[in-house]
């Protein structure tokens, strides 16, 4: 009996972590389901890697 309530413990923590990140998702905090990650391609790039890369100064 103490397994039954462990699962049905657990299941309701992760129902309700899931319902906390759509919440999260709609408020525009966080992309957990719906919208899927953001393509890092598209990303502008950093002026830090023009810094970093391997070039002699004269």
């Amino acid at each position: 009996m103490e397994i039954v309530v462990a699962l049905v413990f657990s299941a309701a923590v992760l129902f309700g972590t899931d319902r906390l990140l759509l919440w999260l998702e709609r408020r525009g905090h966080v992309n957990w389901r719906r919208k899927g990650r953001r393509q890092l391609s598209e990303a502008p790039t950093a002026r830090l890697d023009s810094m970093l890369s391997d070039h002699t100064r004269r």
